[in-house]
C-alpha cells in the first residue's frame, strides 16, 4: 500500500485529487493538510510514502527535505502555471506535476515516485493525449470565455464573492453562471466540476491558462538561486 498525503492550500483541488486518488487500490490518502503546520505534523505522525505538496509550502522546504529524507519519503510537487520543473528538480525533489495534469497521470506520478522513479510532467508535451480528449474538447467548445473563468476561479478555490468581484458582477449572477455551467457539463456541484476539469486534460489546460486579477505576487513564496536554476518566475 503507498501511503499519500496531500499539501495543498486550495481545498478543491485537494479534494479532487483525493477523490482521484483513493479509488486506486493501491493508494491511501493518510493526511490531507492546508498549512505547513499540520503538514509538518502528518509528516512526523503517519508513515507516508509520497508527499504531493503544492509551492504554497516551499518557504518551509529546507524543514520538509529533512524531514522527508530522514523518513525516506519521495516528494511530488504541485507546480503553478509559469513555474519551470527544473528549478524544483535542482532542489531535489523527486517529481513535478502542474494543476493542468489529469487523474490518470497524477496516479502514475504517485507509483513512480513510491517506487524510487523520477516523474517530470511537461504540460505541453502531449500533443497526441490532448487531441484525443474529446470529451474535454467539446465541452471546452460548449463555454464561453466567461465560464471558463468561473470555473478557472473555481478550481483555484476562490469563492463566489471573489469571482464576482473579479468578474465586476455580483454574487447572484455568478450562481446562476455556475448552474448553468453544471448542467453543460453535467454536475452537480463545486467538487465534481473541479474532479471533471482533473479528469480532462483539455479542459484542464484551458483553465490552467485562464489569468485571474486576484493572482498577485505571493511574497511568501520561495525564490531560486538563479545560479542553481535560471529561471522561477513567482506569480
Amino acid at each position: 500500500m503507498i501511503n499519500v498525503i496531500i499539501a495543498d492550500h486550495q481545498a478543491i483541488f485537494r479534494a479532487g485529487v483525493a477523490k482521484v486518488l483513493a479509488v486506486e487500490d493501491d493508494l491511501r490518502i493518510v493526511s490531507q493538510p492546508q498549512n505547513s503546520e499540520q503538514m509538518l505534523n502528518a509528516l512526523e505522525r503517519f508513515r507516508t510514502h509520497v508527499l504531493l505538496i503544492s509551492t504554497f509550502f516551499l518557504p518551509e522546504f529546507p524543514e520538509i527535505q529533512a524531514i522527508t529524507a530522514r523518513n525516506s519519503v519521495a516528494m511530488l510537487v504541485l507546480a503553478e502555471n509559469g513555474d519551470e520543473a527544473s528549478a524544483f528538480v535542482a532542489m531535489g525533489v523527486q517529481g513535478v506535476v502542474y494543476r493542468s495534469i489529469n487523474g490518470s497521470s497524477i496516479v502514475e506520478a504517485v507509483r513512480r515516485l513510491a517506487r524510487g522513479e523520477a516523474f517530470v510532467h511537461t504540460p505541453n508535451s502531449n500533443v497526441t493525449e490532448i487531441s484525443e480528449d474529446l470529451v474535454g474538447l467539446r465541452v471546452r467548445d460548449r463555454l464561453s470565455e466567461k465560464e471558463l473563468r468561473i470555473i478557472a476561479a473555481v478550481v483555484r478555490g476562490c469563492k463566489n464573492r471573489d469571482i464576482a468581484s473579479q468578474l465586476y458582477t455580483t454574487e447572484q449572477v455568478v450562481k446562476n453562471a455556475l448552474r448553468g455551467i453544471f448542467d453543460k457539463i453535467g454536475v452537480s456541484d463545486r467538487l465534481e466540476l473541479a474532479l471533471f476539469v482533473l479528469h480532462h486534460r483539455m479542459l484542464a489546460h484551458a483553465t490552467a491558462a485562464v489569468h485571474l486579477e486576484s493572482e498577485t505576487p505571493q511574497p511568501q513564496r520561495m525564490v531560486i538561486d538563479r545560479s542553481v536554476a535560471r529561471a522561477f518566475p513567482t506569480q
